[in-house]
């Protein structure tokens, strides 16, 4: 009786203990492991649904998109947006205009999570960095640290999911008509690796990161700046009781979405077509009817920037911009709003200076 009332004893005392240690936490504005634990999953999760959520509502552009940056200019089969749309639909039907977006989700729900997740750590530790300088320890962020956090996101997200990317770039890009037909996520995946080796799933990852420097960075950081502007300015009386609407959040995140596409798009043309260099179907498959088998053969970035600018001229750098520019503004928008929506429901914190 005597070690059992010893060992109750000693597990309450330890109980008070671990309460008083997360009370500490709690007044020195450090939260306790379990807590932490929990707001990093809430932030992965909202991250997750934005994606998922922002990218669906999108998908035909996107796919639209990608057939216009890969399509052979002797074969000219998608002309516009208007027009490209209306022949997926005329030619595969309603599920052909969605080809391609479950391995998108499957992709995007990771990458967007892992992005907001680090561009919100990378923000306070740029932030806490930046306070150590002499005369900074009251700074908050600024748009050149907005935008190394984002950087630093998007290079971490992209890193992370990009096979994923380069299987997704040649599902959506096979028609009905194409010798190859992939089955789906694992026999791409497997068959790209099987033929093609590992490195295969890696090609186009340089310009990758390096479009995604301006791209996902501009993206927070006009996006922030804008609201933070909107916050402290107050102009045409459209904060209302400190907080942006809806509507002025998704026009912030439009004009991010708007900024970063347009310089980084000729980054992602190049790496589109670096992903079909090595698949022996590839011209086949761009075509979609066998036709113009012209081999699609560069032996690195600047190699594919001088041969598309040579063979097409350099509006072929911005080819599938308009579709993309539909698409884009509304998917930055609605992934910033869901974002932040769904934090809010889940009663995460969402100030990074704090």
């Amino acid at each position: 009786m005597a070690s059992e009332d010893v060992k109750t004893s000693e597990a309450a005392v330890s109980t008070i203990v671990n309460l008083a240690e997360e009370a500490k936490l709690a007044r020195e504005g450090v939260k306790a492991p379990s807590h932490a634990l929990l707001s990093v999953c809430k932030s992965l999760v909202a991250g997750g649904v934005a994606g998922g959520v922002s990218r669906t509502a999108v998908a035909p552009l996107e796919r639209l998109k990608i057939l216009l940056q890969v399509q052979n200019p002797h074969t000219i089969k998608y002309n516009g947006t208007i027009q490209g749309l209306k022949y997926i639909w005329k030619s595969e039907g309603f599920r052909g205009l969605f080809k391609g977006n479950g391995t998108n989700c499957a992709r995007i729900v990771p990458n967007s999570a892992v992005k907001f997740y680090s561009y919100e750590q990378a923000s306070k530790g740029i932030l806490w960095l930046y306070r150590q300088q002499p005369g900074n320890e009251d700074a908050e962020l600024t748009p050149l640290l907005r935008l190394g956090a984002g950087a630093c996101a998007g290079i971490i997200a992209m890193s992370a999911t990009y096979p994923m990317d380069m299987v997704r770039g040649r599902l959506t890009v096979q028609t009905e008509k194409s010798p190859r037909q992939y089955r789906g996520i694992y026999h791409a995946l497997s068959t790209v690796l099987r033929e093609e080796g590992a490195r295969a799933v890696y090609k186009g990852w340089l310009p990758s990161v390096i479009g995604v420097i301006p791209y996902v960075g501009l993206n927070f950081a006009v996006y922030e700046s804008l609201k933070d502007w909107l916050m402290k300015a107050k102009p045409f009386g459209i904060v209302e009781d400190s907080e942006l609407g809806v509507t002025t959040r998704l026009a912030c995140g439009a004009a991010a979405g708007t900024v970063g596409q347009t310089v980084a798009y000729p980054l992602d043309v190049i790496r589109r077509r670096m992903q079909m260099v090595g698949w022996k179907d590839a011209a086949s498959v761009v075509t979609g009817d066998g036709r113009g088998k012209a081999p699609l053969e560069y032996t690195g970035m600047v190699d594919a920037f001088r041969k598309t600018v040579r063979h097409e001229g350099f509006g072929a750098l911005y080819k599938g911009l308009v579709p993309n520019s539909v698409k884009v503004v509304p998917s930055i928008a609605i992934a910033f709003v869901t974002y932040e929506m769904v934090k809010d429901i889940l009663g995460v914190e969402m100030r990074i200076s704090d």
